[in-house]
């Protein structure tokens, strides 16, 4: 059984000690960064030896979200402007995010990526933080659950899941969680009605990525390692699929990084993700994180078997009616 964490490497090519390790280690699935990428052959000589090195189809996520997160790009892959530049412009926002989000994953699956960590559907308001503003897509509940689940219906029409994120909402945070701990002070029931609102209605997606938040209504502790916030995320969110934290490396969280795995899980989280591809860090997550087992395992199996082939596309017409709609 794969162990309940995901994890990357460091370069464009897998070096042998890194698949031997991944051999032994046998992380769920695996995610790749700027760092891994340079031509379309040579990542998808990447995205093989890594599926090789634990001898199974295990899923290869990225962050292609367009605008300042986005790994892929020119001159072999396309530009793609931020989501809340693109659709504020947009004369029909929800058409032109499922075309956006379709090309993307077009793009990733011809290189051997089958995870998108999209949509991020965050409220977007007057305080969120600049580091996660434009990557969204709307400022109300409506218009974010629409343009999310046009995201997420691309995506799969490209042939490649969606990473619903950040459960159960970022976008009321005013500090930049890679660096510090965001904390929240609006009421229980105002969260409720909009942020979480959002996520409950997506509820049906089949993964899942934490917010490094403090919701101080609910808990002090960042939601990620809050047993109180996954009830809320499992609970009356309704949330059943999946569900992986942000980056376990990140500033937001507390305690060292064997901590970190350990207090997530515990909080019922299903899956570590481990960014940065340093060797002695994804030690730590291979000796601290178990197999996936029970229904964490059963969550994970649903999601790998809701991975698609892509549908016909014009791919040239496609780009055409998206710049039409976006002039």
């Amino acid at each position: 059984m794969a162990g309940a964490f995901i994890l990357g490497c460091e370069g464009p090519d897998l070096t042998p000690q890194e698949a031997a390790f991944f051999r032994d280690a046998d992380p769920w699935g695996f995610i790749l960064f700027a760092r891994n990428v340079e031509t379309p052959d040579r990542l998808r000589a990447l995205t093989s030896a890594l599926r090789e090195s634990v001898g199974r189809d295990a899923p290869i996520l990225i962050d292609q979200e367009g605008g300042r997160v986005q790994r892929l790009g020119p001159p072999h892959w396309t530009g793609w402007p931020a989501p809340l530049t693109q659709m504020s412009r947009a004369s029909d926002p929800e058409r032109a995010m499922f075309l956006r989000a379709a090309l993307i994953g077009r793009e990733l699956r011809d290189v051997g990526i089958d995870v998108n960590c999209t949509p991020t559907a965050d409220i977007a308001g007057e305080k969120t933080h600049p580091f996660l503003l434009n990557r969204l897509y709307g400022g109300d509940v409506e218009t974010v659950v629409a343009r999310a689940r046009a995201n997420a219906e691309g995506g799969a029409a490209g042939g490649v899941l969606p990473v619903l994120k950040h459960i159960p909402g970022h976008g009321r945070g005013t500090v930049d969680s890679h660096l510090g701990l965001p904390v929240v002070d609006a009421d229980r029931d105002d969260l409720r009605a909009t942020d979480f609102e959002v996520f409950r209605r997506l509820n049906d997606l089949p993964l899942g990525m934490s917010a490094h938040v403090v919701y101080s209504a609910l808990d002090d502790a960042p939601g990620t390692i809050s047993s109180t916030v996954i009830e809320e995320i499992r609970g009356r969110i309704g949330f059943d699929g999946l569900l992986m934290t942000d980056d376990i490396s990140m500033g937001a969280l507390p305690g060292d990084l064997a901590t970190r795995c350990a207090g997530s899980l515990a909080a019922g989280c299903d899956v570590v993700l481990h960014c940065n591809g340093e060797r002695e860090d994804m030690e730590v997550v291979a000796a601290t994180c178990p197999a996936l087992n029970g229904v964490a395992a059963a969550r994970a199996a649903r999601a790998l078997a809701a991975r698609t082939d892509p549908v016909e596309l014009d791919i040239e017409a496609a780009h055409a009616e998206l710049a039409a709609l976006t002039a």
